[in-house]
């Protein structure tokens, strides 16, 4: 089954209107959250992060941090890190072998590397423009497709991607879809999370 993978994103949002959303796209179907936040001190993120970490344990839903291998150790979960991120290796070495550990590529040498040095899964793209807080290069289908065929760790496609442009990774053999604002910022998140977990099942 492809899996739906939920970046978060609180900036519009009371911190119980963000635990409530969360809750929402959990239930929903989300199989993966990463909890991102570029605008917090990494003092408000562990806080942040001990009660999203509670959710996620109820529904038995992997949780990372983005960027900072410190509070992942801090909170026992795992980490998502960039190219000019903390080195996949040292991360693995601070959060033990059964920790997962994410990665951005956006070629297939950057994939290759990345796998080699302990990811346990890619995210590549941006397959479209984004408006997160994140630099993001558009990354073109053909080019996922060849990550995808050149590694043996599990790729998700990321950017922009939402329940009516998602059709555009049909047949990419993608082993799932991130997402930000379309579930972060939609009317019925519940709802939402459902549609887009049943509609990316078809790609």
């Amino acid at each position: 089954m492809k899996k739906l993978y939920l970046v978060t994103n609180s900036d519009k949002y009371t911190e119980e209107e963000f635990l409530k959303r969360i809750e929402d796209a959990l239930k929903g179907g989300v199989d993966i959250l990463q909890l991102r936040e570029k605008e917090k001190t990494d003092l408000e993120i562990l806080n942040l992060g001990k009660k999203v970490k509670k959710i996620c344990d109820k529904y038995k839903v992997s949780m990372l941090i983005d960027d900072k291998p410190h509070l992942a150790w801090a909170l026992g979960c795992g980490v998502h890190v960039g190219a000019d991120d903390f080195p996949i290796s040292l991360c693995r070495k601070l959060l033990g072998k059964d920790a997962i550990i994410g990665a951005t590529a956006k070629s297939v040498e950057a994939a290759k590397k990345a796998q080699d040095e302990g990811a346990n899964y890619l995210g590549v793209g941006a397959i479209f423009e984004t408006k997160t807080h994140v630099k993001t290069k558009r990354t073109s289908v053909e080019t996922f497709k060849k990550i995808k065929e050149a590694v043996d760790i599990d790729v998700y496609a990321i950017g922009g991607l939402n329940i009516e442009n998602v059709e555009i990774l049909k047949n990419s053999n993608t082993d799932g879809v991130c997402v930000v604002r379309a579930i972060m910022d939609a009317k019925d998140v519940y709802q939402t999370s459902l549609d887009l977990k049943e509609k990316i099942q078809e790609l």
